[in-house]
């Protein structure tokens, strides 16, 4: 949420979309779970993804205090550090792990990119998806520890091409031995395993 773009097309909440249910505490937080959110494009995603085998959570990290246009978009990033995001999806991952759950992975639209950036760094996650990354240095790409796909689009002012092209050359001459889709083709996901 780094611009007016971020902000441009709000999701409109709906309680009833979704196949998954909403549960009241998923590691500390109210979260949706697909075996979804309020949001329900972000719901059909994570449906989408559960339907090809995965346990999908979705977590309120914002505490049903989503961005409403017109407000201050510099206040309300304040009031939702993508540190907090951090410290909150611990728990949360701690709780998939709790379940039996060996390998996890994280993605994040916009605000989420910094959070799933920050895990990746921290070793918290095993695979990691950054769609439209926001606040994401090419320093954040040098210290991630797991394969990452970074998504981006051509009229992105956020993470325009060139940032995303940055990155990419970032992943490509790091010698972390981190994959991507960048430095390696192969990468693909079979149910719960990541294979390279």
């Amino acid at each position: 949420m780094a611009n007016p773009q971020c902000c441009a097309n709000p999701p409109t909440p709906n309680h009833d979309a979704g196949e998954g249910k909403v549960v009241e505490s998923f590691g500390g937080l109210r979260s949706y779970l697909a075996k979804r959110f309020e949001a329900p494009n972000l719901r059909n995603i994570a449906d989408k993804v559960a339907s090809s085998g995965y346990f999908v959570v979705v977590p309120d990290f914002f505490h049903g205090n989503a961005y409403v246009p017109g407000d201050d978009v510099h206040v309300w990033i304040k009031e939702h550090t993508t540190d907090k995001g951090f410290e909150e999806a611990k728990p949360v991952i701690d709780v998939l792990k709790e379940q039996g759950v060996s390998v996890v992975g994280a993605a994040g639209y916009c605000w989420g990119a910094k959070v799933v950036a920050e895990l990746a760094k921290a070793n918290e996650i095993q695979a990691a998806v950054m769609l439209h990354p926001s606040f994401i240095t090419d320093d954040d790409i040098k210290e991630v520890k797991c394969p990452i796909a970074i998504l981006g689009a051509e009229t992105d002012v956020t993470a325009p091409p060139e940032q995303v092209k940055q990155f990419e050359q970032v992943l490509s001459s790091s010698n972390t031995g981190v994959c991507s889709p960048f430095n390696q083709p192969h990468l693909q996901l079979d149910n719960d395993v990541l294979k390279v």
